[in-house]
Order: structure tokens, then C-alpha cells, then sequence
């Protein structure tokens, strides 16, 4: 730390742009390294935020002696769990993007590593840090819709599979399609509301009928699923349903949201406009009338934005709100739900 402000370094200028942006904004942290193998990208991107050192080697920017606290890493899924944990071998604070890991047994080893450094790992669950969000899950977290027994939660598109062609098509390189990439941030919304349950039992089906018809078309490989459905039973005897794909004869172009239910009354929380802006609403009854409410905003400002989050956690010694065990039974998870589908049979879980 120098003048009281954590050192900052972003590897992967892809989304890690928004992480570099934000580190750059805070008046708690700065970037003084950024890593990406497109020069052109890694120039432009260190003259508009002012930093100082570049590198298009990852282990030479772990290595280089620049005294950092933490760092992001928002690199293709398949390197999530190698260079997390190589940094958390060299001492940083890491907060990596989601999905964690390909799977499983490498979250585990970055969960390892972590305990094994003393260092925090944080995972990029993001939609926990909408300010409705927030209100939600202090209203559930107090008894505000009585015992859960239902929960559906859905990411689907139209048209929208990302950058078709590339990596995140390919399962040596992605672990899978909608599910891990979206999915997985719906599926972690839910659970976080419901205080990550045991599940015990998946029951699931992928399809890749459209995704393989537009690749083939185009001549490009793809070999993920287009869309994932899964019926998850859970230790208190609710149920949970998940939804995701990226290519669908859906009625909207972006549909997201999550839906829980309870004895006392329910929540919905939605993207609207088939867009990014979102709203929250609360169902209850009070003496016998049927009432609802909208959130807008929170307002408390607690938790910032993640990576703002992620600095506070590294200076003030905290526990991240997204934690690296949460980010593993995730993808305990996630594995679960594609060896339902792959053998087609529900899978039972245990710790």
C-alpha cells in the first residue's frame, strides 16, 4: 500500500476493463499494472487510465517486482483456476471472474490456496451488488416471506450466443455454454438469497440444437449447449428450478429473473426492457389483504460495486461478500447439473 491506497492489477482487458475502471475511480486503490495479449488494446487502455506498468505475459507481470495487494483476473474460463492460484502463491488478494473454475475439483484447489496463503479470494458474483438486491435479501434474512419452499430463476436470450467462433463455444475452454456463463450468476442469486442450501438432488437436460445449427452454418465449432433446465431439491425440502440459454425462440431478446416464494410472501427481482436495468418487487399480506411493493434502490451504499467491495475487503481486513467456499458449491453445482444431463438421471449430492 502507498498513501493509504491499495496496488491494484487487472489481468484480461476483455471485461477487465470495467474492473480496471472501477479499481481507477476509487479513491482507495489504484492499478499500477494491466495485462492482456492485445498490444493495441493494452496501449490504448493504459494511456486512458494512467497506467503505469504493461505486460502481454502473465507470469511476467506476477513476477515483476511491483509490491501489489490484489488482483483481478477476468481471462478465459479455462485459465480462471491456474493463474488464480498462482497469484495467491505470490501473495495477492484475488478476485476472479465468474464461473470460478471449469469445474468442481479446480475451485477447490483455489479455495485451497487461498486458506494455505492467508489471502482472500473473491468471486465476481455481481448481481449481488445491486442496491435491491441488497433490500431483498435483508427482507428475506429477517423473516420477511416466512420459510422458502419455492425458487425459479431464468437467464434466457433470444439471439445471443457470445462471440460464436471463439472460446466460449468450445468446452476444453469454457467448461460449457449458457449454464456456466450465464447461469451460473442467476443460480448464485438465488442461492445467496437463500443462504446456499445443501442441494440434494439435480435433475437436469441440455439442448444444442440451434447453436450447432448456426456454427455449422458458419463453419465454426461448438460443441456446448445452447440451453440447460434443471429441477434441484434442496436440504429444507424446497424446490429450485433453473433456466438458462443463449439461443431460443424466447418472447424476449434478454429475459432475467428470479422468483422466490415462502409461507409469509414472495420476491421477484427482473431485468426490464429487455435490457440491463433492473427491478425488484416484494408480495405480502397484511390483515388479510393481498399488498406489493417496488424497490427501486436501497440506498444504504454498504457494499459499493464489487471491486470497490474487493479493495475495502483487502484494507480493512473483511471477509468478501462473495466468498471463494460459496463460489465452489456453485460449481459443485454446475458439475452436478451437466453429469444429469450427460448421463441423464438425477444426480444426488453429498459433501
Amino acid at each position: 500500500m502507498v498513501n493509504g491506497k491499495a496496488r491494484m492489477g487487472v489481468i484480461g482487458l476483455g471485461i477487465g476493463r470495467n474492473h480496471l475502471k472501477s479499481y481507477q475511480e476509487y479513491s482507495r486503490s489504484e492499478v499500477v499494472a494491466i495485462c492482456d495479449k492485445n498490444k493495441d488494446l493494452l496501449s490504448r487502455l493504459s494511456k486512458e487510465y494512467n497506467v503505469p506498468n504493461t505486460f502481454t505475459d502473465i507470469d511476467e507481470m506476477l513476477d515483476a517486482s511491483l509490491d501489489l495487494d490484489g488482483i483481478s483476473i477476468a481471462l478465459p474460463n479455462y485459465l480462471h483456476a491456474p493463474v488464480t492460484i498462482k497469484a495467491l502463491n505470490r501473495g495477492l488478494h484475488v478476485l476472479c471472474e465468474k464461473p470460478m473454475a471449469m469445474n468442481a475439483k479446480e475451485a477447490k484447489g483455489m479455495v485451497s490456496a487461498a486458506k494455505r496463503n492467508k489471502k482472500k479470494l473473491m468471486i465476481n458474483f455481481n448481481n449481488r451488488f445491486i442496491d435491491h438486491n441488497q433490500a431483498l435479501k435483508k427482507f428475506i434474512d429477517n423473516g420477511g416471506i416466512g420459510k422458502i419452499y419455492y425458487c425459479r430463476t431464468v437467464w434466457h436470450r433470444r439471439r445471443g450466443i457470445p462471440k460464436l467462433g471463439s472460446w466460449f463455444g468450445i468446452k476444453a475452454l469454457s467448461g460449457g455454454g449458457p449454464l456456466i456463463d450465464l447461469g451460473v450468476h442467476r443460480l448464485d442469486l438465488a442461492m445467496w438469497f437463500m443462504k446456499y442450501p445443501q442441494v440434494k438432488s439435480v435433475s437436469a437436460s441440455t439442448y444444442g440444437h440451434l447453436g450447432r445449427k448456426i456454427a455449422s452454418e458458419r463453419g465454426v465449432k461448438f460443441d456446448v449447449e445452447d440451453l440447460a433446465a434443471a429441477f434441484l431439491r434442496l436440504e429444507n425440502d424446497a424446490t429450485l428450478i433453473l433456466e438458462t440459454s443463449w439461443d431460443s425462440y424466447s418472447e424476449k431478446k434478454e429475459d432475467m429473473m428470479t422468483q422466490i416464494l415462502g409461507t409469509r410472501g414472495g420476491i421477484i427481482q427482473r431485468n426490464v426492457s429487455e435490457g440491463y436495468e433492473f427491478e425488484a418487487k416484494i408480495f405480502s399480506e397484511i390483515a388479510g389483504a393481498q399488498t406489493s411493493c417496488t424497490i427501486l434502490k436501497d440506498g444504504t451504499g454498504i457494499t459499493k460495486d464489487s471491486m470497490k467491495h474487493f479493495v475495502d475487503c483487502i484494507l480493512d481486513d473483511k471477509v468478501p461478500l462473495a466468498t471463494g467456499e460459496e463460489g465452489l458449491e456453485n460449481m459443485r453445482i454446475i458439475d452436478a447439473i451437466q453429469l444429469s444431463a450427460q448421463k441423464n438421471r438425477e444426480i444426488r449430492l453429498t459433501k
